[in-house]
């Protein structure tokens, strides 16, 4: 008996250690109320700054054949350059308005990710085109690190032939122009700072 006495007063000890471990996990309704405001706040103020990327991009690319679409958390600003059939030389007359791009950026959103895909027309292997893909998404990367965007704010990735991001179904060659881009996608601030430039 007196054994078993102190293994049972050890046993409701324990259990009513962990019962008070368990109760501590559980977050008041007013901390959870404030933590939801805090990320309420934090997206709106994420959006609040895409919304001036936006309006600054269509201000600026006016003067240029690019299409400016806003998303949840980002923009994107397509049709900024075109290449070549198998190609991946940036061409003149895209560079000024890469250029306008670089300099609005560094200027007035020096925290945000840019992320540049790059894309090909249907002609050729997958795989070869995913490579031309990426070879035209780091020769319009490399130009805006050249015009003033930081190398840890930008990235390069490839789409390929990817039936679903082309322009014009199926089309190559000389009818396969609009295929054969680069776009960039602006994602709001904070994301920069996690981003590992693709090389």
């Amino acid at each position: 008996m007196n054994i078993r006495t102190p293994r049972t007063a050890l046993l409701a000890t324990g259990i009513l250690a962990v019962g008070l471990a368990g109760c501590s996990q559980y977050v008041k309704k007013d901390e959870l109320n404030a933590a939801i405001q805090q990320l309420q706040q934090k997206q709106q103020d994420q959006q609040q700054q895409i919304d001036a990327i936006r309006q600054q991009m269509q201000s600026q690319f006016s003067k240029y054949d690019s299409q400016i679409t806003a998303m949840q958390g980002r923009v994107s600003v397509d049709t900024v350059a075109h290449f070549a059939f198998n190609s991946a030389d940036l061409s003149d007359q895209d560079k000024p308005a890469l250029q306008d791009f670089a300099a609005t950026i560094s200027k007035y959103h020096p925290n945000v990710l840019v992320t540049v895909e790059g894309f090909a027309d249907p002609a050729g292997s997958r795989a070869y085109n995913q490579h031309l893909g990426m070879e035209r998404a780091k020769a319009v990367r490399d130009f805006l690190v050249s015009s003033g965007i930081s190398a840890d704010q930008v990235r390069a990735v490839s789409y390929g032939k990817d039936a679903n991001r082309q322009v014009v179904k199926g089309a190559s060659r000389d009818q396969g122009a609009d295929n054969r881009r680069v776009s960039l996608t602006v994602d709001s601030a904070g994301a920069a700072a996690s981003a590992t430039p693709t090389t």
